[in-house]
């Protein structure tokens, strides 16, 4: 009876947890997490890259200007601190030059735009967790 019970258990497997069948927060294959890699680079697109480092999680494209406002340009840093898809895990920098006397001289950004990247960037690397669960 005891062997019988021993075995029973043994065949549960102790202590071991099944694993849930759900998309982890935490992507390992590169150095940063996945999701937050990918919105920031979906998010970015709209400027040339001058680097894209996925080990060390930064982003920083070239200058870019718009069509419509061709004396204005920005240039965007985003470094991604974390494995975890966590709001603290993201960092977005950005600088803005303004066309003056035939140079390009520096030009204050507004905070609410940087904050602004940031949200757009969580936004979708959220959506891009929750569409990887439901597949």
């Amino acid at each position: 009876m005891i062997g019988t019970v021993s075995v029973f258990l043994a065949a549960c497997g102790g202590g071991d947890k099944p694993k849930a069948d759900v998309v982890e927060t935490r992507i390992t294959q590169i150095g940063v997490n996945g999701f937050l890699w990918r919105a920031s680079l979906d998010t970015v697109s709209f400027a040339p890259l001058v680097t894209a480092d996925s080990a060390g999680g930064v982003i920083v494209t070239d200058w870019y200007a718009t069509p419509d406002n061709p004396n204005e340009r920005v240039k965007i840093t985003v470094s991604i601190l974390d494995q975890d898809l966590r709001a603290d895990a993201l960092r977005v920098a950005a600088s803005r030059q303004i066309a003056q006397g035939g140079g390009w001289v520096d030009a204050p950004v507004k905070a609410a735009t940087v904050q602004k990247l940031e949200e757009i960037i969580l936004t979708r690397a959220r959506d891009l967790r929750r569409t990887s669960i439901v597949n």
